[in-house]
């Protein structure tokens, strides 16, 4: 895990509000600023990867979780 990205348990929210937290978790911070956004959401894997790519952000990692997955976004510069 990388120690400079802050973590976002988003663990028992169903879509959209995984991508709608992230969204805005993510437009509060530097440009360039990493965060793992963790989901329950079996749809996140189809949803992250899409909202990462419509909004500019770029997906540094997706790792399947015991129940749900994990993503690395750093945020857009």
């Amino acid at each position: 895990m990388n120690s400079e990205a802050d973590v976002y348990d988003l663990k028992g929210l169903n879509c959209p509000l995984p991508v709608l937290r992230a969204k805005k978790r993510l437009a509060g911070m530097r440009p360039g600023g990493l965060l793992w956004v963790e989901t329950t959401d079996p749809l996140a894997v189809i949803d992250i990867p899409a909202f990462c790519t419509e909004d500019g952000h770029r997906l540094v990692s997706s790792e399947a979780t015991a129940g749900g997955h994990r993503f690395l976004i750093e945020r857009h510069a």
